[in-house]
């Protein structure tokens, strides 16, 4: 994982970029798991949007780390 990138001659954490593209991600599970209704079967919903959200950032950023 680069520790920074150069972003119209500023440096930007890589980790901002990661969360950035993670973002839309999110949005697009977090939709269609509700349609589902997966959120009514789990105890407590807002923790399970933000292990989502880990899963989904933890798994974009060690896939395109290099």
């Amino acid at each position: 994982m680069r520790r920074e990138i150069a972003l119209f001659g500023v440096l930007v954490p890589s980790l901002l970029l990661y969360f950035l593209a993670s973002l839309p991600l999110f949005l697009v599970f977090d939709r269609l798991l509700s349609r589902i209704g997966f959120y009514h079967s789990v105890l407590h919903a807002p923790l399970a949007k933000f292990g989502l959200f880990l899963c989904l950032f933890s798994c974009l950023v060690l896939l395109t780390g290099s």
